[in-house]
């Protein structure tokens, strides 16, 4: 029986929460993704996890997980590739830096509208014309912010992280558990002290 819904259709976000035990009701919802004008990346980040847990919570009784993630450099929010050039584009201005990954989280629930907001810098090592085409030819960069993914083969490109990494991946599981657990879905942890 699901503990929560999950206002996403991501597959990575589903995969943290299942490795934690939390059965969820997965239903994606529909919002307009573009920053307002002006709006810095930790507001939209925060922003959109809101607006997607209480457009889930319109139909769902369970408590309901909207999250957003936002690669960012020097301020700039890179979005998921158009095509195969944008993706190249953005894995040469990602090559050899470091960058911001954004991620806010918002479960709302009987405790009302919960959130948090979680920033991990990442540092890529150089990364030739020829290694970002064959990544490119993988399709994994296709639906991920920046056109990497850090759990997939571009963990290879990674020297170094500060922070979380399942925040990177989609969702900051030691912040996610705190919200969760304060609106009362059971985790792993909950679970196993019930039985004992």
């Amino acid at each position: 029986m699901p503990h929560l819904c999950l206002a996403s259709a991501s597959p990575r976000r589903l995969e943290l929460l299942t490795s934690i035990d939390v059965d969820c009701d997965v239903r994606p919802v529909d919002i307009d993704e573009t920053p307002l004008p002006g709006e810095n990346p930790r507001d939209y980040v925060c922003r959109l996890a809101r607006e997607k847990a209480l457009a889930g919570a319109t139909f769902s009784d369970l408590p309901v997980l909207g999250s957003d993630t936002a690669v960012v450099l020097d301020g700039e929010i890179l979005g998921k590739p158009r095509d195969r050039a944008h993706a190249l584009e953005m894995l040469s201005a990602l090559s050899d830096t470091t960058h911001e990954v954004l991620t806010g989280v918002a479960v709302s629930g009987p405790q009302g509208l919960l959130e948090a907001c979680v920033t991990t810098r990442v540092t890529l090592r150089a990364i030739t014309p020829r290694e970002a085409a064959a990544y490119w030819e993988t399709g994994e960069p296709c639906d991920k912010a920046g056109g990497f993914g850090i759990q997939g083969r571009a963990a290879v490109f990674v020297s170094h992280i500060e922070g979380s990494h399942s925040a990177v991946v989609g969702l900051p599981l030691y912040e996610t558990a705190e919200l969760l657990e304060r609106q009362g879905v059971a985790l792993w942890m909950s679970d196993r002290a019930a039985v004992s």
